[in-house]
């Protein structure tokens, strides 16, 4: 395995874990989710009985594509804008943006203090970021190696 797909795979593992874990644990206690959402500035608060159950079901689905090489791309691409939409809602309750809002992650991340669960989004967000970049990197080595072999004369060398 070459270290550009070593980083694909690590990245992505990484992620699973995070979206699984994070959809569980609000799904686990979703009258606590659904208050915690109820909570949130606007327009999230008015989305909450859709968001009770789209968020957890897309942190699945970019779970699940993150498993195979064939959607790996698009799931880290997925984990990049969930994790890049995260880390500012993150950033604007750090800076104070809202009064005080609940944290609606669930699990260990509820527990987490504002400044500490945006350097957790940023490192996830790097992650993903090293995904994409090793995961286009690989396909572009792959995608290449095939042109050069394609472009070699039937005959062999001359």
């Amino acid at each position: 395995m070459k270290w550009k797909e070593y980083i694909s795979w690590v990245t992505s593992f990484l992620l699973i874990i995070l979206w699984i874990y994070a959809a569980l644990s609000k799904l686990s206690d979703l009258e606590v989710f659904r208050i915690q959402l109820s909570r949130q500035p606007e327009p999230v608060s008015t989305m909450a009985p859709v968001m009770i159950w789209l968020l957890p079901l897309v942190e699945l689905v970019a779970a699940a594509m993150l498993m195979f090489e064939q959607t790996r791309k698009s799931g880290l691409l997925l984990s990049f804008f969930l994790m890049l939409v995260f880390t500012v809602y993150v950033a604007l309750a750090v800076i104070g943006y809202w009064e005080d809002i609940p944290c609606s992650c669930g699990g260990v991340l509820n527990r987490l203090g504002w400044k500490d669960h945006l350097w957790f989004n940023l490192f996830f967000l790097i992650i993903a970021t090293l995904g994409l970049a090793a995961e286009r990197h690989s396909k572009r080595s792959k995608h290449q190696g095939g042109n050069l072999k394609q472009a070699a004369p039937a005959g062999g060398p001359a």
